[in-house]
């Protein structure tokens, strides 16, 4: 029977194999994947959903290998030299399609533990920096890595084995065969690809059905995940793709409704959100450090409902003006850094920290302080280059990098570089030389020791649990490094003109069946420095209201474009709001906890938050609050498309308004 299928086949029956075995390779990693998450499987109703939907994917992707190849193998197969070049470039094609396959859901597991998602365009950009990433994986994934290389090396070896069996003994039809052949498996192969009659060619919105990320992406496979992320990537996600829609005017309406100035604070419509913002404090300009903290959640925070694995940050919460409700914008570093130095909302795209049109002329405090004459610098333990935040950086106002390359002779190096004490100490060696200088700065200090794999220094401190390198552990140490740099900046001749604030870029791991995990955005935030008055604040508030009340507390008065609230002065109830995005996922939170939350193909959902039992239910809420969450949830990127955070737009508005009241 065997010898019939193949003699019918002819030279399509090696792609026809292949394609059976990629199927079976899908199917039972989306069946393993699925047993391992039942419960969640089962809470969203979705076994059906998922191999249905998920065989649908498989041959869509399959369709896309080797729809070249079944045209080439119509028209170039038979026992000749041309034929026999092409059976070698066919089993070269099986044999890394197969690889890549089998690699992509080997690497799916442990992408899984970490992001709760499968490989996505988290994936792809860690490629960009092979370098760091290698060395993350070698301190901390030897066992991953060691797997990878076997089951990538069996993979090749048994696939070239493999794929001579399959060229062997194929029967070639007549020449005058070839082009109706060729004609039909290109016919077949683009409705596969497609796999829609619409306008619009299958994408993962058309098979996602459940408020679980996870449970979506295992609908998947890993192959298609990455691909399709690589694929996006190239042409920027915008809001307007994803959400539903919503005319610019309204958007422009409601979000300057949702900001905390008078009608009379805005400048121009050409600059929409641009307003004047007058400081609280009129006394000489204070220095402005941000000390970001890589992936301290307020669960590693007693303080704030954690575990005891913070002390110094415990502490420093009963002497500092401390928020108990604030929320990270992301869950990466680079939306961490972007909403704390420039302000920006999130969006469906990257972070404006690793866009094209945001590397230079793009609004941060940085620029706006470095016109005050601010010495403006980044510190960081690891390479700059990472995450494209020098180029970033370098082009929106800051000025100094001080990176690994210039830290001398540090106590410690792990896998992304000094240690945290190195960055404090380098952090408190740099603002003693300005504050001798009599310049005033503007500091970011990035942390990277709470990183997987966790490393840092041995008998520092008293581990949390085993073994050593766990993120409680790092947790912990970070924590540490942090409480000796406070104590150095605290007798130091800097303090008093200094306002710091520490604060988290993000949680270290976000996962969990909802739509956006809001426990998981939870992070600690904490203003301190000479004159900060201990204050323990309960308003709703978002990584986005730090810079404008950083300049308020530091002096500057700026006409600038931040749609954050000045906490420095009273923020209304109905206006106290946190604003979150999990990859396309964006969500809105009223202080009451009423959530809106908008997902691409699923549209607008509303909710009541349970901030105890971290869960959302169901609810109606008011269309003014859907209205404004909506609007919020596309500002970013119709500000991004029209150039409303442009330095220079916004300059040039501010210098036409002032020029009009003269």
């Amino acid at each position: 029977m065997l010898k019939n299928i193949k003699s019918v086949l002819g030279p399509l029956y090696p792609i026809v194999c292949a394609c059976l075995v990629l199927i079976l390779i899908f199917t039972v990693s989306r069946l393993s994947l699925a047993i391992w998450h039942i419960d969640r499987v089962n809470d969203a109703h979705g076994w059906s959903s998922i191999f249905l939907s998920g065989l649908r994917i498989d041959i869509a992707s399959i369709c896309y290998l080797f729809i070249l190849p079944a045209l080439l193998a119509s028209l170039l197969s038979g026992d000749h030299l041309i034929g026999r070049v092409w059976d070698w470039v066919l089993r070269v094609w099986i044999t890394l399609g197969l690889w890549f396959v089998v690699y992509m859901e080997v690497a799916t597991p442990p992408f899984i533990i970490e992001y709760d998602l499968r490989p996505n365009r988290l994936f792809v950009e860690y490629l960009v920096y092979p370098k760091e990433v290698f060395g993350m994986l070698w301190s901390g994934y030897k066992l991953e890595l060691f797997v990878g290389l076997v089951v990538s090396l069996l993979t090749l070896a048994l696939g070239w084995t493999w794929s001579k069996s399959l060229v062997s003994g194929l029967r070639y039809p007549k020449w005058y065969w070839r082009p109706l052949i060729a004609v039909l498996v290109v016919a077949i192969g683009v409705m596969g690809a497609r796999s829609s009659l619409g306008h619009r060619p299958l994408n993962p919105a058309m098979v996602f059905f459940s408020s679980d990320p996870l449970v979506n992406d295992i609908t998947l496979n890993s192959s298609y995940s990455v691909l399709f992320a690589a694929k996006q990537m190239g042409s920027e996600a915008s809001a307007f793709d994803f959400y539903p829609k919503m005319d610019s005017a309204d958007i422009i309406s409601e979000v300057r409704r949702s900001m905390n100035v008078p009608e009379s604070a805005f400048i121009s419509d050409k600059v929409p959100s641009l307003a004047d913002h007058e400081s609280t404090y009129q006394g000489k300009p204070k220095n402005i450090v941000i000390l970001l903290l890589e992936s301290h959640g307020a669960r590693y925070v007693k303080s704030l409902g954690g575990i005891d694995a913070s002390p110094n940050l415990d502490a420093l919460i009963d002497e500092g003006w401390a928020f108990t409700r604030m929320y990270a914008t992301g869950t990466r570093s680079v939306r961490g850094i972007e909403a704390v130095t420039t302000g920006f909302s999130p969006t469906p795209a990257r972070s404006v920290v690793k866009l094209g049109k945001s590397q230079t002329n793009f609004f941060s405090i940085a620029d706006l302080l470095k016109a005050n004459q601010y010495h403006t610098q980044f510190i960081y333990g690891g390479e700059s280059h990472f995450d494209n935040m020098k180029s970033f950086f370098l082009g929106n106002g800051f000025v100094d990098m001080q990176d690994f390359p210039t830290f001398s002779s540090p106590t410690f190096v792990g896998s992304w570089g000094a240690s945290d004490q190195d960055l404090y100490n380098k952090a408190d060696q740099q603002f003693s030389q300005l504050e001798k200088e009599g310049k005033p700065f503007f500091s970011l200090v990035f942390s990277s020791s709470n990183h997987s794999p966790f490393e840092y220094p041995d008998n520092v401190i008293e581990p949390y649990n085993k073994p050593k390198k766990t993120v409680e552990n790092a947790v912990k140490y970070a924590d540490f490094a942090l409480g000796e740099f406070i104590d150095k900046a605290k007798k130091s001749n800097y303090w008093n003109d200094t306002v710091f604030v520490v604060v988290a870029d993000h949680d270290a791991r976000t996962y969990g069946n909802l739509p956006v995990p809001i426990g998981h955005f939870k992070i600690p935030a904490v203003i301190f420095g000479g004159g900060i008055e201990p204050h323990l604040d309960t308003r709703l508030v978002s990584q986005i209201d730090l810079p404008p009340t950083l300049l308020s507390l530091a002096g500057i008065s700026s006409d600038n474009p931040m749609i954050g609230h000045d906490l420095t002065k009273e923020v209304p109830v109905k206006k106290q709001r946190a604003l979150m995005q999990r990859d396309k996922n964006f969500a809105w939170m009223t202080e009451d906890n009423k959530v809106v939350v908008i997902q691409p193909g699923l549209g607008i959902s509303t909710y009541q938050y349970d901030p105890v039992a971290d869960t959302l239910q169901e609810q109606d809420i008011e269309q003014g609050i859907v209205n404004c969450a909506h609007a919020n949830a596309m500002w970013g990127s119709l500000a991004f498309r029209e150039n409303y955070y442009s330095a220079s737009n916004s300059d040039a508005a501010s210098q036409q308004n002032r020029a009009g009241k003269q």
